[in-house]
């Protein structure tokens, strides 16, 4: 999320495309000013919660653009649909964090890894509907992804498809950490299987809230629930 430097009037190579050139304007008061094109750029998640994997992704895209939206998916939990590419993503157990805190994740990740906050803008992302995502994306937009699993190629051929320029990420890369690992180590109320997974400003977030209690509480509910309709 930094400019390149240089004298004025110098061109910026872009790390995956041609070289920018940049606009000279002239102001009322006869003065020359340079201003370079920004390069907007977009990853997406649940982020449920974010963790060390999340924040390389991050970091991959924010190296290659100015300004770094970070899409957060399923921010309204009535709009949750099932995807058979990823049938638990849409699961209650599966999205224990609200779309606020979630927000707050993602700043504090980034603010412990240097970013510049400024140009880094948390905003909620309706990954199943593409028919509102011009609502939330910013035009001009590259789409920076990691592919996973199905889900993530079904991502890259919508996106391509509602028109964006996709740029894959660690292609060809194993994932490394998985929030269902993260959230399991909440729930069991052990900080040595989740505290390492998670940036250091996040997993103050996760203790401060009281998130291991919270999701070892549903867990026990939904025990409990599952249990009773074997009963009836």
């Amino acid at each position: 999320l930094e400019r390149a430097t240089g004298p004025p009037g110098t061109a910026r190579a872009r790390p995956d495309g041609p070289v920018e050139r940049p606009v000279i304007t002239q102001n009322s008061g006869s003065r020359l000013s340079v201003q370079v094109p920004s390069r907007p750029g977009m990853i997406h998640g649940r982020f449920q919660p974010f963790h060390n994997g999340h924040l390389a992704y991050l970091l991959g895209a924010a190296a290659r653009c100015d300004e770094l939206y970070v899409g957060i998916t399923n921010p309204d939990p009535t709009r949750v649909r099932p995807d058979p590419l990823d049938p638990l993503r849409h699961l209650p157990e599966s999205n224990p964090f609200t779309y606020a805190e979630r927000q707050l994740f993602v700043k504090a990740a980034a603010a412990g890894a240097g970013l510049d906050l400024a140009r880094l803008h948390a905003v909620p992302f309706p990954v199943n509907e593409p028919e509102l995502w011009p609502a939330y994306v910013p035009a001009g937009a590259t789409q920076y992804i990691r592919l996973f699993s199905d889900w993530g190629r079904a991502k890259q051929e919508r996106f391509a498809a509602a028109g964006y320029e996709v740029v894959v990420l660690d292609e060809g890369g194993a994932k490394e950490v998985s929030g269902t690992d993260v959230r399991a180590g909440l729930r069991a109320g052990d900080p040595a299987a989740w505290q390492p997974l998670v940036p250091a400003g996040v997993a103050r977030l996760l203790e401060s809230t009281g998130a291991a209690e919270r999701l070892a509480a549903a867990g026990r509910l939904a025990t409990a629930t599952s249990a009773a309709a074997w009963l009836r």
